[in-house]
């Protein structure tokens, strides 16, 4: 009888012992998340007109143009690879699209006797541009067995010497690209009115493409071949799907994304620089990891991806919205990229 009461208080020990590791598995595992929550709550409590339908509106408007360039580099972390060099092609792409839709009244137009184009053809332009250059990342890494986070850091350095050159330009020299066209920056600013609600454009885009993705990447045999060169590139070549050819496309793919956001960026803005887009890199792939994509590859999905970019944007929002010094909230940007990649290291080392 002894024996048996002993079972019985052994089974109830390891059972509680087996909860309480399930409980603190899944708190490390959710860290970043309540990390972000306790932030969110201290956010409301020493401001609580931070919650509102406007910042709410704010937020998801400027969120808008980094899911476009979360999506373009999530596509390449799921395939196990990375791209250091989004932010400067967003700059790249912001400063061509504004210089080639300035309004023709602007008296320091980069080119004064361009005629006024239709705004899709600069923004197309920007997406074939920057799509060449992630085409060449996606060569380099796939056909030249070149990591990609060497190889994106290279391209980074070089499209910023591109971006700078194309920028410090004569008669008026390296200053601001301002004086849009009234027709581009409404292309981005403007509101859709539903009933007494206002959408801005942006988010509408944002939508858009996040259906594009999202179809992509779960009803398209490219889609799955992304998961399986990132779950296992060897297992992936010897099932048929080819690689290089694959990672040519998502690299490209990604680098139209970025054409895309920087100039909606440039658009919503109003002015470019050789320095926009500077640390978008950071912001994008960390968004990524707190979204649930793994630096271990195949790993991943498009909902994951906007709740990141949402995540990021709510906190760097109100941070600024109660006045938190700058400086500061690199600091705490900082920590939670640490936090989130090293609870995804945790993650891969328990799966091993």
């Amino acid at each position: 009888m002894s024996n048996f009461k002993n079972r019985v208080l052994d089974k109830k020990e390891s059972s509680k012992n087996s909860q309480g590791k399930e409980i603190l598995d899944w708190m490390i595992n959710n860290a970043i998340f309540l990390v972000l929550i306790g932030l969110l709550i201290v956010i409301v409590v020493i401001s609580p007109d931070f919650i509102s339908l406007t910042n709410f509106r704010n937020i998801l408007s400027q969120s808008s143009t980094r899911v476009i360039m979360a999506l373009g580099v999530g596509g390449i972390i799921v395939a196990k690879g990375t791209d250091l060099s989004l932010g400067r092609s967003i700059g790249l792409a912001a400063v061509v699209s504004a210089s080639l839709l300035q309004s023709p009244e602007y008296a320091y137009r980069m080119y004064p006797g361009l005629q006024r184009l239709p705004i899709w053809q600069p923004i197309l332009l920007v997406m074939i541009i920057c799509g060449i250059f992630g085409l060449i990342n996606g060569f380099v890494v796939a056909k030249l067995k070149v990591d990609p986070f060497i190889a994106t850091l290279g391209m980074m350095v070089i499209l910023y010497g591109i971006n700078s050159i194309y920028f410090d330009r004569p008669p008026y020299g390296a200053q601001p690209i301002g004086g849009l066209d009234k027709r581009f920056t409404d292309f981005a600013q403007e509101t859709l009115d539903i009933g007494s609600f206002n959408i801005p454009l942006l988010i509408i885009y944002a939508i858009v493409i996040i259906i594009f993705v999202w179809f992509l990447w779960n009803k398209t045999k490219f889609g799955k071949n992304i998961f399986a060169i990132g779950g296992n590139q060897e297992a992936a070549a010897v099932s048929g799907v080819n690689v290089v050819r694959n990672l040519l496309l998502v690299y490209m793919f990604a680098g139209m994304l970025y054409g895309l956001a920087g100039s909606l960026e440039a658009a919503r803005i109003g002015t470019a620089t050789n320095n926009t887009g500077n640390g978008y890199e950071l912001d994008a792939i960390s968004a990524c990891i707190v979204g649930g994509l793994s630096f271990s590859g195949g790993i991943g999905s498009v909902g994951g991806i906007v709740v990141g970019v949402l995540i990021f944007q709510v906190i760097a929002y109100g941070l600024s919205f109660i006045g938190v010094n700058p400086y500061l909230q690199f600091i705490i940007k900082g920590l939670i990229i640490i936090i989130a990649v090293a609870i995804d290291s945790r993650k891969y080392i328990n799966k091993k």
